[in-house]
């Protein structure tokens, strides 16, 4: 790693930890795109800068947003740095310019792995392994953007895929090892969890662009539902004036896990040591949607929200692999609803009956109902800050009888 890149990433550590200000960030920034002069210009996707050599402006000068160089649709962006997906292969993100005062930061599932069973890519590995396959353009619900009912059609939006295995929140590196099958041999399994710092370059990407937006959104579904909370923190950091609403889509029912732990393997304990809430639970008995709680005791200002279904059978595959088997996932759903809720009056949930996983990139956004509210005007309203109830299946054994748009 050249030096200018070795700069890059220590800034962006700086952001993490919220102890730089918008201006001392800008200015820094400045001294890296100085330094950067003597270095030869890292390769760039066509025609589209990357967010790593965006040019630094002053934060008194930098009053509107920065779209040069972006196409119609989606463009791709390779930060480069310490971004890596768990197999060496290049990180990349996407940007959809829309209006400047409206972002929506979106982070993507994939499942994930922590030993050398699940993380083996010769065995049968539970996460997505690099970005060959990750393509936003063909993904429908909310990033249906002609769609009349989409409440983020003018929205720019972030994509931070996911090939990290980590949740989006690790910061290390393992060695594992396969076990002996039958026609495979055990050897070490090396993966780079570096869910962090690739979905910080994405973040980044925005903060570089984007001044003052006056709305965000930010959500994520399956192992990108989890993070979310922390992602919103992140930026409500960042701009301090913005409404933001978080949504988290596909990770409801997750109450820890029995075969591992993700301060073990991911170094999540690092990475969310900013929480005091967090720092005070220990690996045993930590669960993913404490995450809700402790982000809120660090700012009560963000409106958090989540969706799910009754009987997720992703999730439960997920349980049962973390050495959690459950035979119905809605007792554990319901348990982390009523903490979360307790601990936050606010937070408000969608739960539809059935066994699908996750929503937000699906046709369903448009055609689910719950007890008479349908799904894309209860997200419409929470999105634009309005008040909306908590949604609850009445038969949640089975999936709701789909219905057109009025």
């Amino acid at each position: 790693m050249n030096d200018n890149n070795t700069g890059f990433v220590q800034v962006l550590r700086n952001l993490i930890s919220g102890t730089r200000t918008r201006l001392g960030i800008m200015l820094l920034l400045a001294l890296s795109a100085l330094a950067a002069c003597s270095e030869p210009e890292p390769t760039a996707v066509p025609d589209v800068p990357t967010a790593v050599n965006a040019p630094a402006v002053a934060a008194e000068e930098q009053m509107v947003a920065d779209f040069s160089g972006l196409q119609d649709g989606w463009n791709a962006f390779s930060p480069g740095g310490e971004t890596i997906c768990t197999d060496g292969s290049e990180y990349r993100f996407f940007v959809k310019q829309g209006e400047p005062d409206k972002l929506m930061f979106y982070l993507e599932g994939g499942g994930a792995c922590w030993d050398g069973a699940n993380c083996d890519p010769d065995l049968q590995p539970s996460y997505q392994i690099n970005l060959a396959a990750t393509d936003p353009a063909n993904s429908h619900g909310i990033l249906a953007f002609e769609h009349p009912e989409n409440p983020f059609a003018d929205y720019t939006v972030v994509y931070a895929p996911y090939c990290s295995a980590d949740v989006h929140l690790g910061d290390s590196v393992q060695v594992h090892t396969a076990p002996t099958v039958e026609g495979h041999e055990s050897h070490e399994v090396n993966i780079q969890h570096r869910g962090l710092v690739n979905a910080s370059a994405a973040m980044q990407w925005a903060i570089d662009h984007l001044p003052m937006p006056e709305q965000i959104f930010v959500t994520g579904s399956s192992a990108g539902s989890i993070p979310s909370p922390f992602y919103a923190l992140k930026l409500a950091q960042q701009y301090p004036g913005a409404d933001i609403v978080q949504l988290g889509d596909a990770s409801g029912g997750y109450r820890g896990f029995a075969n591992f732990s993700p301060y073990d393997v991911w170094s999540t304990d690092q990475v969310l040591a900013e929480m005091d809430y967090i720092n005070n639970i220990s690996a045993n008995e930590f669960s993913f949607h404490q995450l809700y709680i402790g982000v809120e005791r660090e700012n009560p200002g963000i409106r958090f929200a989540s969706y799910d279904n009754a009987e997720d059978n992703v999730q439960k595959q997920f349980l049962a692999l973390g050495g959690t088997p459950t035979e119905s996932l809605l007792p554990l759903l319901q348990g982390n609803l009523e903490e979360i809720s307790a601990a936050i009056p606010d937070f408000r949930y969608y739960v539809a009956g059935g066994t699908m996983h996750t929503i937000l990139l699906r046709p369903e956004v448009y055609s689910y109902e719950v007890a008479g509210v349908r799904f894309v005007d209860w997200l419409t309203e929470l999105a634009a800050g309005e008040p909306v109830q908590n949604v609850m299946c009445v038969d949640c054994t089975m999936a709701p009888e789909p219905v057109q748009a009025p």
